[in-house]
């Protein structure tokens, strides 16, 4: 009997509140403001048939990547960490290239989106920082909205060996309707970059009671633009559960991919992490 393909997630979280260094995650958001451990996703991960994931950082500490890291140590389903570094330290390159010696750091993502100046990731600090990332084979996470997508364009321009990942389709504002300025600019990166773009976040972005048919315009636009190839799925777990839980949102993205070849899907799901994250076949 032939097993299922493997199936990664190429984006979840974990946090303990304690930690102290999640400034973002108040009471407000009460459905995230708890402890979301290892132990809380794996019946997710069985349930959906998800063999492995990459764990991203949610808070802007090199301690919490320590952290992330511990657990990737622990658990063999963590096939990578996404981690944090300041990129505006003088010394950030060379800590850029000590924390690529760790086997499961594969990539590093500032937080764009809590940054005031939109401009900031062109600065030379941060352009020095992604020479760094280049030469040390770590893959640039672009946690970014919808505004940044011109300035990401020039970055991607100006570092065309850098392997970059948009992080949740760059937000699109589904709920409000916005489609054309970030389809168009959308557009650019695909065409005029090697950039990969998850297909996560989509839910949280979308009307309280969203559809497949509301989030269906902006998937199959992601689809044409950057093509199976380039797509990669992420769960965005535990943040997801604002709008969906763990189990909906993949049954969303089976009926959203439906149309794709087997080969597709599995570029989706599971092929095109591998690649951008640099991860031993599975």
């Amino acid at each position: 009997m032939t097993s299922p393909p493997p199936r990664i997630d190429a984006h979840q979280h974990f946090w303990k509140l304690d930690r102290g260094d999640y400034g973002w995650l108040t009471t407000d958001l009460a459905p995230l403001y708890s402890d979301f451990h290892p132990e809380d996703l794996l019946p997710h991960l069985k349930e959906t048939g998800i063999t492995g994931t990459i764990l991203v950082q949610a808070a802007p500490t090199e301690a919490e990547t320590d952290y992330m890291l511990s657990l990737a140590a622990a658990h063999d389903f963590i096939l990578g960490v996404v981690g944090w570094t300041d990129f505006d330290r003088p010394d950030a390159p060379d800590r850029i290239l000590e924390m690529s010696k760790h086997p499961k750091l594969v990539g590093l993502r500032p937080m764009i989106q809590d940054i005031k100046d939109d401009l900031w990731m062109l600065t030379p600090a941060v352009s020095n920082a992604l020479a760094a990332m280049t030469q040390a084979g770590l893959t640039f996470d672009a946690l970014t909205l919808p505004r940044h997508l011109p300035p990401l364009l020039t970055l991607l321009e100006k570092h065309p060996n850098l392997t970059v990942v948009v992080d949740h389709g760059s937000k699109p504002e589904i709920r409000d309707g916005g489609f054309n300025a970030w389809a168009n600019d959308m557009t650019e990166i695909a065409r005029e970059t090697s950039a990969y773009c998850k297909l996560s976040g989509l839910v949280t972005e979308a009307s309280e009671n969203w559809t497949i048919g509301e989030l269906k315009p902006y998937v199959d636009h992601l689809l044409i633009i950057f093509g199976p190839n380039r797509l990669i799925w992420g769960s965005d777990w535990p943040v997801c559960t604002l709008a969906a839980s763990f189990t909906d949102w993949h049954a969303a993205t089976v009926d959203l991919l439906s149309d794709l070849s087997a080969d597709e899907v599995d570029r989706v799901w599971n092929l095109n992490a591998i690649e951008a994250y640099k991860l031993a076949p599975s």
